[in-house]
């Protein structure tokens, strides 16, 4: 099959097979080791590893020691060396990842807060209408004020009508009921 311009690199067949890992592999692998690097634990395997290093080349058979302490034990500061080389670009890699997942994070939460903000100023506009409209609502004190006030004006209507009326028109009527 001749390569073709309109297919992508990724789809083209290589004589050589890529290697394919998961994007986020390494990533982790980096965090795993950098949270170890941090831990008591480490510390105190580095330091029993160090001091077995230097009692061995120290004081073991002379035959089988592999690191001079007349040289300053170079092969055990090469092997730190080696270690803090290493460590330190470990560590970098977690941070900046955890600098992504934080600013993602962050991101997330600025968000969270405009769309709290949006829903709370949607309540107040809404409280703030229900107000106005409650205040235009006649109120159930209002409206029995109201027929107290009608009730008392008949009443008071009732009576100056029958205060009114000569008592021979009522006699003459013929009806004994005087709220006729």
């Amino acid at each position: 099959m001749a390569d073709r311009l309109d297919t992508p690199l990724a789809q083209r067949r290589s004589l050589v097979p890529r290697f394919r890992m998961e994007q986020d592999a390494v990533g982790k692998a980096t965090e795993g080791i950098a949270r170890f690097l941090g831990t008591p634990r480490f510390l105190i395997y580095l330091t029993v590893f160090c001091v077995l290093w230097l009692v061995w080349n120290a004081w073991g058979p002379e035959g089988l020691r592999f690191d001079s302490a007349a040289n300053g034990f170079t092969a055990l500061t090469l092997m730190l060396s080696l270690q803090a080389s290493y460590a330190a670009p470990l560590i970098l890699l977690a941070q900046n990842r955890q600098d992504d997942r934080d600013r993602v994070t962050a991101e997330q939460d600025r968000r969270r807060g405009e769309r709290n903000l949006a829903d709370t100023e949607y309540l107040a506009r809404e409280m703030a209408a229900l107000r106005i409209a409650l205040s235009e609502v006649a109120t159930r004190d209002f409206v029995r004020s109201e027929i107290r006030n009608l009730l008392e004006e008949l009443e008071e209507k009732d009576r100056g009508d029958d205060s009114t009326e000569p008592q021979s028109q009522r006699r003459s009527s013929g009806t004994s009921d005087p709220h006729r």
